[in-house]
Order: C-alpha cells, then sequence, then structure tokens
C-alpha cells in the first residue's frame, strides 16, 4: 500500500507552486526576489515542519519564515553591538580622535 500523504517537502513545494499567481503579481523585481527568498526559508525548514504533523500547511511555513527572519535580526543585532563596541573602546583608548563631522565648520 502507497503512501497517501505527500512528504512535507513535496506538499511546500506544491504550496509554493500555488502562490506563484501572487508572485507574478508583485510590481517589481525586487518584491519577487523577496518573495523567492521568504520560499526558500520554507524549503530550509521543511524537515522540521514535518515533525509539526499540522494539517494546515501554512503554518509551519510561517513559522519557517519568522525562524529564518528572526536568525537575521538577531545576526545583524549581533553586528551592529560589535560595531558599536569597536567605535566605543577607540573613542575611549584615543578621546581626541573624535569625528570630524560633529565639529562646528570653520567660518
Amino acid at each position: 500500500m502507497g503512501k497517501t500523504v505527500p512528504s512535507c517537502r513535496m506538499a511546500v513545494e506544491e504550496e509554493i507552486d500555488r502562490r506563484k499567481g501572487f508572485r507574478n503579481a508583485l510590481p517589481s523585481e525586487e518584491e519577487r526576489e523577496a518573495f523567492d527568498e521568504l520560499m526558500d526559508m520554507c524549503r530550509s525548514y521543511a524537515m522540521a515542519g514535518s515533525n509539526a504533523t499540522n494539517p494546515i500547511l501554512f503554518e509551519p511555513m510561517a513559522m519557517s519564515i519568522l525562524l529564518a527572519q528572526q536568525q537575521k535580526l538577531r545576526n545583524l543585532e549581533h553586528k551592529l553591538n560589535e560595531a558599536l563596541l569597536e567605535k566605543i573602546c577607540a573613542q575611549e583608548i584615543n578621546p581626541n580622535a573624535l569625528d570630524n563631522s560633529r565639529e562646528d565648520p570653520p567660518v
């Protein structure tokens, strides 16, 4: 007896195919690329989505997107904090090296 339910990866691909009309209706190539990135996020977490055993496929897809976005946000936050820390440390080591853009222009 064969499988009656498609694998999660196959189901995700079918769901993405159903949304091609939406993708194609997006007004700019930049938005279509962003949409494709979101769908790639769904593909990345298809295995985790299969463990959710949820009959509504959009929910694990949305969670996959949210998880990937959260990871990107945390990475960007970490990089920003590192850059700010480097700037603060550089100013503490050499307080006379102020940013020229803060000084008043000569008259």
